[in-house]
């Protein structure tokens, strides 16, 4: 039987090498993808894709299929965070710009690889969503805005594609270990008062991410994903991933936001100031 062929973007480090090296090794010929390109020893092929490009998908998804004539598995994994910052802080052009890596850049993918994958008659798409995609996260505005709406569009094309032999599922990883964590964006309009904020979300979150899981368990999520024969259409990865979604789904919402609070030592950290009036 023929291997099958699997794209993943954002394939340089993190979720990504470790989903493209575990396909690589369950007998998928992987194209791993990054801005940069071609690079060796990782046990998959390295391509150039940007998703914030037509040009490049079009080029990317073009280029695969003049090699094999087919695509089975396309897993969206390229997407950027901003560091712990008020929604306020982020500019509109900043904004912008992560809704079109995380979430205009799977629906690039997306729509390069259905026509295809409708003409088999089969394919998955996997896309990295974040349990952030469920439940929200305060100082997290705008990559949970990201999140929320992979988790919509996914579900609602894989109720259009499923009769066409296509399946679209989630993975709702919580913290990883990655890089991506290590290299997020600082807000670009940071004010004065939530400084204090900030700078204390930041240390609760790195002390999260000390102990978190590492990306082979995000990886491991994706094969079984791909492999599952009666495919769902959310997997989480990770056990904090998953009482965070049972709580999503069962506990009161008071409850939730609470316990969230706590972990975030929100209600420990002295108010935000308010802004000085204006003078003339």
């Amino acid at each position: 039987m023929d291997k099958k062929i699997a794209i993943v973007t954002g394939a340089s480090s993190g979720i990504g090498e470790a989903t493209a090296g575990l396909l690589a090794q369950a007998g998928y010929t992987v194209y791993g993808t990054s801005r940069k390109g071609a690079s060796a020893g990782r046990g998959f092929e390295m391509l150039a894709l940007d998703v914030t490009s037509d040009e490049s998908v079009a080029a990317l998804v073009a280029e695969v299929l003049r090699r094999h004539g087919r695509i089975d598995l396309l897993v969206n994994n390229a997407g950027f965070g901003v560091a712990p910052a008020a929604a306020q802080e982020s500019s509109m052009e900043q904004a912008q710009a992560i809704f079109d890596t995380n979430f205009f850049g799977t629906v690039r993918m997306t729509r390069a690889v259905v026509p295809h994958m409708r003409r088999q008659g089969a394919g998955r798409i996997l896309n990295i969503s974040s349990i952030l995609g469920l439940v929200a996260l305060p100082y997290a505005a705008l990559y949970c805005a990201t999140k929320h709406a992979v988790e919509g569009y996914s579900e609602a094309l894989d109720q259009e594609l499923r009769t066409l032999g296509v399946r679209v599922s989630l993975i709702e990883p919580a913290y990883v270990k990655t890089p991506f964590d290590a290299n997020q964006l600082q807000a670009d309009q940071q004010l004065p008062e939530y400084r204090d904020v900030r700078a204390a979300l930041a240390r609760t979150v790195k002390e999260a991410m000390d102990g978190a899981d590492g990306p082979d368990v995000v990886a491991r999520m994706v094969l079984k994903a791909a492999g599952d024969c009666r495919p769902k259409v959310r997997y989480t990865a990770g056990a904090l991933a998953a009482r965070l979604r049972m709580l999503r789904r069962f506990a009161p919402a008071a409850l939730v936001e609470a316990g969230i609070r706590k972990d975030l030592k929100l209600d420990a950290q002295p108010p935000v100031a308010a802004p000085a009036a204006a003078t003339l």
